[in-house]
């Protein structure tokens, strides 16, 4: 069964794509930020605004509290690498890890101990910054790259007891950093500043953007089938990416080194809602997306898109999308 998994400004809902239903799920303490999940354990975790972590054992149905409580969390991500290596992101900017599931939690070194740390700040509340998100290596459990909203990306490659700077030409406000299990240390980023990505593991990057007619970039996802294939949603600003009724998201797609093409089949032209959630799907042009109006799901490496389930009531903001399958 593939079940996808929305969280809300308010709740976590629960789609299952085969019945094309979707269900609010039970037990959250505090309103959802972030959600991430493990197709193999069947596990998912949510971040929350000050109630710290939960955790589900039946795909999303429902939830128990694991800690950090007190903790803003802003971003979580389950290791593909290693079963029940849980990792979170916080703010102000910490990384926090856990080796079993979340029962307990280690806060990794301190980020604010890089050179570039003064200069990171979250423009709505200038006098902090958080960890927006967390990327890790497919087979290196120990390897991954951590964004901070705004300033950096930065990285580890010891599982976060030391960390590597951001680097000249890189991102500046990383949103969401997609890799592909077929080329780990191929980096692509949706950005505040743009679309980057890299093919050495972030050691240099590359903006290719022709074709896009806006540079707020909130979402990225790559085909399974193909690494060749990005999807990226895009708004015109910051204040039209988020909140429905008035944002003017859209998608693009680019194969290869090509230009980026405006996908139009699915989606309202002209656009009229959030940059939508993408997420990778697991078979070859399976991909996922979601937006105040439902999930919604392509079959051909995001040429086309249909959807899947609609909401009961309109949210307000998304705060995360993940797939079990």
């Amino acid at each position: 069964m593939t079940s996808i998994l929305v969280a809300t400004e308010s709740t976590v809902l629960v789609v299952d794509a085969d019945r094309r239903t979707m269900s609010p799920s039970t037990g959250l303490g505090d309103r959802p930020t972030c959600i991430t999940a493990d197709s193999a354990t069947r596990r998912a975790w949510c971040g929350t605004q000050r109630g710290g972590a939960y955790r589900s054992d039946d795909a999303g149905g429902s939830w128990r509290s694991i800690g950090l409580e007190g903790q803003r969390i802003m971003s979580m991500t389950a290791s593909p690498a290693r079963p029940n290596l849980v990792w979170a992101g916080t703010e102000p900017s910490e990384v926090w890890r856990s080796e079993n599931g979340g029962e307990t939690w280690e806060q990794t070194h301190p980020l604010e101990t890089l050179p570039s740390s003064p200069e990171w700040s979250f423009p709505p509340k200038p006098s902090t910054h958080h960890v927006r998100w967390i990327a890790c290596h497919p087979f290196d459990a120990d390897r991954l790259w951590v964004a901070i909203e705004a300033g950096a990306l930065v990285s580890t490659l010891d599982g976060g007891r030391s960390w590597h700077d951001r680097v000249k030409g890189g991102p500046w406000d990383t949103h969401e950093l997609a890799i592909h299990p077929n080329a780990p240390t191929s980096l692509r980023v949706a950005a505040g500043d743009g679309y980057f990505e890299s093919d050495d593991g972030g050691a240099t990057w590359r903006s290719p953007e022709d074709g896009l007619d806006v540079g707020y970039l909130r979402s990225v996802a790559i085909d399974p089938g193909r690494t060749e294939v990005v999807i990226v949603s895009a708004s015109s600003g910051p204040r039209s990416a988020y909140a429905a009724g008035v944002s003017d998201g859209r998608l693009y797609r680019r194969d290869g080194s090509g230009p980026w093409e405006r996908v139009r089949d699915g989606w309202p032209n002209p656009p009229n809602t959030i940059a939508p959630l993408l997420a990778a799907g697991k078979a070859p042009g399976e991909l996922w997306a979601a937006d105040e109006r439902g999930v919604h799901r392509s079959n051909d490496a995001g040429v086309s898109w249909r959807e899947v389930a609609r909401y009961a009531a309109t949210p307000n903001n998304l705060r995360g999308l993940c797939m079990l399958a």
